[in-house]
């Protein structure tokens, strides 16, 4: 049975990497991007460049991979979007982290146009696509579930979830970020309080990471916590928002969420701490990871790296390169 065509949108942190994936999975992958230079690499492996959202109205499956619900209902329905380019692609896969009314409202534009929606939000970094850990839950028709899964399988080497129809997936993904923000907030406290007692972040963190309560995610961002590389992976303006996302649904629902509410606010304070550099715009496009500065101010440490370099546990197999 020969593999559907698909067409991708969205080059950035993950997109690319997980387009990447779909290419040497011997996909035939059409790709959009705003800025057509950064998609020009997977040209070369193998991709085809097209010029605009609506020259992907003829693919199999339309996958998009973008920041906001806003960006992808232009990508979808804008002036240039795909449903503008005369045919409708049937399955519209969806991989971005996006808040729950507007993915039902996407999904019922496409609706009346004989299209379903597939939601498939991600657990990982670029990092983790390239290593073979990218996990992802999905939601939608399960029919349609059927024929997406083999994709996104090759995306999402570490595991796929089907959680049900209609946005469950969406409910996942903000749950999922959600204790993302607070394990992150109460791994830098921990850290600087060891630090103050006086261990080492490095031998600290290597004990977590062998303790029971240790995780890919721990281990992978020690290196981070340890020499303060704060390469972006996630910005603090995204975690705030999938923050506001879970309490949102929380009120909704009514479930109590207290220490989320707190981690909301602590992370405010991360925000406030960027006030006092020189570059604070440049400082929120870091890593999230660098709240543990901010942590470190509030307790009156100045950090300095460790240059002890730890292992992440996603290096990528020489294969797999």
């Amino acid at each position: 049975m020969s593999k559907p065509k698909i067409g991708w949108i969205g080059m950035g942190r993950m997109g690319y990497p997980m387009a990447e994936r779909l290419v040497k999975a011997g996909y035939d992958v059409h790709v959009w991007n705003r800025t057509r230079a950064k998609a020009a690499p997977l040209e070369a492996k193998g991709a085809t460049l097209v010029n605009s959202p609506a020259d992907l109205a003829g693919v199999d499956i339309l996958a998009t991979m973008v920041s906001t619900g806003k960006d992808v209902e232009e990508v979808y329905f804008g002036a240039e979007g795909v449903l503008s380019g005369g045919s409708v692609p049937k399955i519209f896969l969806d991989f971005s982290s996006i808040g729950v009314e507007h993915s039902a409202a996407l999904r019922q534009r496409l609706a009346e146009h004989g299209a379903d929606l597939i939601c498939s939000p991600v657990s990982g970094n670029g990092k983790c696509v390239k290593a073979g850990k990218l996990s992802a839950v999905v939601s939608g028709p399960e029919a349609h579930y059927a024929t997406v899964r083999p994709l996104i399988e090759a995306i999402a080497a570490n595991g796929v979830s089907y959680v049900g129809e209609g946005e469950l997936a969406r409910f996942c993904k903000i749950a999922h970020n959600v204790f993302l923000g607070v394990v992150t907030q109460n791994l830098a406290e921990i850290t600087i309080l060891a630090q103050k007692a006086g261990v080492s972040r490095a031998a600290f963190l290597d004990f977590m990471n062998n303790s029971v309560m240790g995780s890919i995610f721990t281990r992978y961002k020690t290196n981070a916590f340890v020499n303060l590389d704060w390469t972006t992976t996630f910005t603090p303006e995204l975690l705030r928002k999938d923050l506001d996302l879970g309490l949102a649904a929380g009120r909704k629902l009514e479930v109590p969420m207290p220490v989320t509410a707190a981690t909301r606010e602590a992370l405010q304070a991360h925000f406030g701490a960027a006030s006092l550099k020189d570059d604070p715009e440049g400082y929120l496009q870091q890593d999230f990871a660098a709240i543990l500065q901010t942590v470190a101010l509030a307790s009156g440490i100045t950090l300095v790296s460790e240059e002890t370099p730890y292992p992440t546990g996603l290096e990528v197999p020489q294969a797999a390169e």
